[in-house]
């Protein structure tokens, strides 16, 4: 599912140069029609994820797929600038909740222990949707001229209607809750069910039992410290993806195949550095350390690139991909794990809105530097920038593992004390 989700986000940078030749759209356009996504997915993120505990997981999620998969294919026919800001704000809309409902899953059928390790595999389905993004969309694009369409339509039309397939292939496979799962037995279920109602208890006895206000998760520091390091996360994701093809494509004299071939290199490393850096976070029980290791070597990443040329660079990238890959897995566990199931839903929903934002400041700022500079020089620094105070902001989050939360094995008053107000 998320491979899919994450191939229809992203494909644009591979249209963007015969997109905007039909279309008329400067570089500046481009960025801001790519980077409105994000403001459509900010804003209706928190109403979708409250839906989906209305409607459960399985209704939700197809809705979303489906959705989604119309307005993605409906991109084919894009022919004004006017047209792609609409249509990308509308997929926005369609997409907004698929990422924190899968997270909020993932607290109401696994055990803290085992969390890290899911989340990454889960989060390597944006990697694989990089890797091969660039080979299956170069070759669709190769389709330029079949039936009197060009090659960015052919793969914004194939790749949209796939989802709209694969929204009902969820539907028929996918189960609400660990009771409504066949393939456990039933030792499993009550095991299962056991454990993580353990947990929410340990985390009842720190805080008691009162409601947890929606409108106070804003109020608490911590809430606003992972707001602040997901919006810097996706601000590296997301430049690095929307503007890497453009990046290759200055390498030069390269057909669309070979550009995407080339843009996934990075992320075939990225995707290794998500699995094992899973497995070191399950394994330590300390999330911090691991994240701002990750958002250094990020970081270290980008400055390389802005020094060296551009063959060099694109390994220098790679070094990127490496660190700010699965430093949103990692991310995840830490919110996960404090959070308690009452406030787990729209918790989840407001970091991945507001974060997400960085998914609109990313590419309208790239974009404005070429269209102003010329390069995108300026842009790999800010990320640098951006990278280094992230992984500071990080030393500030309290807990952050097993070993020193309220969910885990010991207690942590400080981490208790600091959790969002009750209502």
């Amino acid at each position: 599912m998320f491979v899919v989700n994450y191939m229809d986000r992203v494909n644009i940078g591979f249209a963007k140069g015969e997109l905007s030749a039909d279309t008329g759209l400067s570089a500046a356009a481009f960025g801001v029609g790519a980077g409105i996504f994000f403001i459509a997915y900010a804003i209706f993120e928190v109403p979708s994820n409250i839906l989906m505990e209305r409607f459960g997981a399985r209704i939700w999620l197809t809705r979303i797929m489906i959705s989604w998969g119309v307005v993605a294919t409906a991109m084919a026919f894009v022919n004004s600038a006017e047209m792609f800001y609409v249509l990308r704000f509308l997929l926005g809309v369609a997409e907004a909740g698929f990422f924190p409902a899968v997270i909020y899953y993932f607290s109401r059928w696994l055990p803290d222990s085992h969390r890290g390790r899911a989340t990454s595999i889960f989060l390597m389905g944006s990697g694989t949707a990089t890797v091969i993004v660039g080979p299956i969309s170069g070759a669709l694009m190769e389709m330029h001229g079949l039936l009197g369409h060009a090659g960015w339509q052919w793969m914004f039309f194939i790749e949209g209607l796939f989802s709209v397939v694969l929204g009902f292939v969820v539907y028929r496979f996918l189960d609400n809750s660990i009771d409504s799962a066949d393939w456990l037995t039933d030792e499993e279920k009550q095991g299962l069910v056991a454990t993580i109602d353990a947990e929410q208890a340990a985390r009842e006895s720190k805080r008691g039992t009162a409601k947890v206000s929606r409108w106070k998760l804003l109020a608490d520091p911590q809430m606003l410290l992972f707001l602040w390091i997901y919006f810097a996360i996706n601000v590296a994701l997301y430049a690095v993806t929307f503007w890497l093809p453009s990046i290759v494509d200055d390498m030069g004299d390269l057909s669309e195949f070979q550009v995407g071939l080339l843009t996934s290199i990075p992320w075939l490393f990225a995707i290794a550095a998500v699995w094992v850096s899973g497995r070191i976070s399950d394994r330590m029980g300390k999330r911090r350390p691991l994240l701002v290791t990750l958002l250094l070597i990020g970081s270290l990443g980008t400055l390389l690139a802005v020094y060296v040329s551009p063959w060099l660079g694109l390994g220098a990238l790679c070094i990127a991909a490496v660190g700010f890959k699965p430093a949103s897995p990692i991310f995840w566990t830490i919110p996960q794990n404090y959070l308690d199931a009452r406030a787990a839903a729209p918790g989840i929903a407001l970091i991945n809105s507001i974060g997400n934002l960085g998914g609109f400041v990313a590419p309208t700022a790239f974009g404005i530097l070429e269209t102003t500079t010329g390069s995108t020089k300026g842009g790999l620094v800010g990320l640098t920038v951006i990278g280094i105070l992230a992984a500071l902001s990080v030393l500030l989050v309290r807990g952050g593992g097993r070993n020193d939360s309220v969910g885990g094995a010991t207690e942590a008053p400080a981490a208790a004390d600091a959790r969002p107000a009750t209502a």
